[in-house]
């Protein structure tokens, strides 16, 4: 166990605050940073809140200098592919400039450790279908070219000031806190397991299926879904190599459950969660989809001994369905989402 302080930039979004959720629970003590624009403040439950942009870095080294913390965990990033091609200005002055202010503010307090929440989006369209961090790194879009860009720019200051850095490439977040406190809420939803219990209670038409003639077993895209509260753990056994390791290099890791689920397998397993009809709309497919992505997690389990404890399908969507009907039940759906 340990009293060190945390500090979680983007702690109010998906993957920020089942991390600080985390972090609680092992004993650190997370503090929040994030200026609310894609977050939630009903998602800050598990330490304070400084409300701040990481582009203002007097605002973050003000944050540090009064918490004192032992490390950053770093999520304040945009992540919508689309919005990306269409407003790359947006993704570079935020994703890249901000995280130059954050590490700016880490050397002006001698702070030198972060984790940072990096994506698969950084290997683009992969030739081999099981990806290990060896794949060529060729992002598509500006989303996956500016975690790029931070990734490189985390181990040039690792070479040149000594710090330590971790990128945690993550493949498909899923899942939602058993106990439905938090649960993942975008605006506008673009992942596939909400967006399918939305159409399961009704909130949507129907499902979309972006092609049904792929080269796999049912002709739909396959994904390697892992749960929110596996990627939570692999940010803390990150800190936690990082401060046992007197050598630390900057470390880049996949983080996935190895098995690949197709987009036809997350609605019939939604179904039978849910016990309701989903109505399916097959179309064409989206330009740039791979056929199949699925983590090789394997240097994960190595340098971290992490592996993914709920790779089960069924206990995903069983979480994100308790908490989806936690979030739109009719007493609860003020308190969740009347207030940013």
């Amino acid at each position: 166990m340990t009293n060190d302080v945390i500090l979680v930039t983007g702690g109010a979004g998906y993957v920020g605050s089942h991390t600080c959720l985390a972090l609680q629970q092992a004993g650190y003590q997370p503090v929040v940073y994030d200026d609310l624009s894609r977050g939630y403040r009903w998602a800050v439950r598990f330490g304070p809140l400084e409300e701040g942009n990481i582009l203002d870095t007097r605002r973050l080294i003000d944050a540090i200098v009064r918490h004192r913390p032992a490390a950053i965990i770093h999520f304040a990033a945009l992540t919508y592919v689309g919005e990306s091609v269409l407003d790359p200005a947006l993704y570079y002055r935020n994703n890249i400039a901000g995280t130059l202010s954050i590490l700016e503010a880490m050397r002006e307090t001698n702070l030198n450790t972060i984790v940072f929440s990096s994506t698969a989006a950084v290997y683009g369209t992969p030739s081999l279908s099981l990806i290990s961090e060896d794949a060529a790194l060729l992002p598509i879009n500006p989303y996956g070219a500016t975690k790029l860009a931070v990734e490189r720019m985390l181990a040039d200051f690792v070479q040149a000031y000594g710090f330590r850095a971790a990128a945690l490439r993550y493949f498909n977040a899923a899942g939602a806190d058993p106990e439905a406190r938090i649960g993942e809420a975008h605006d506008p939803e673009t992942h596939l397991i909400p967006l399918v219990l939305g159409a399961a209670a009704g909130h949507r038409k129907t499902i979309s299926i972006f092609g049904s003639d792929y080269p796999t077993p049912d002709g739909t895209c396959i994904r390697d879904y892992i749960h929110v509260l596996d990627l939570a753990d692999a940010h803390i056994r990150a800190l936690t190599y990082m401060k046992a390791t007197a050598d630390a290099k900057f470390l880049a890791l996949n983080l996935g459950t190895g098995q690949g689920t197709s987009v036809r397998e997350v609605i019939d397993s939604a179904q039978l969660v849910t016990g309701r009809h989903i109505p399916l709309d097959l179309t064409a497919r989206r330009e740039g989809d791979p056929a199949i992505l699925v983590a090789d997690p394997s240097r994960a389990k190595k340098v971290l001994g992490w592996s993914a404890v709920r790779p089960s399908l069924e206990t995903q969507i069983r979480d994100a369905w308790r908490w989806y009907q936690a979030r739109f039940d009719s007493d609860s759906r003020a308190t969740l989402l009347g207030t940013k």
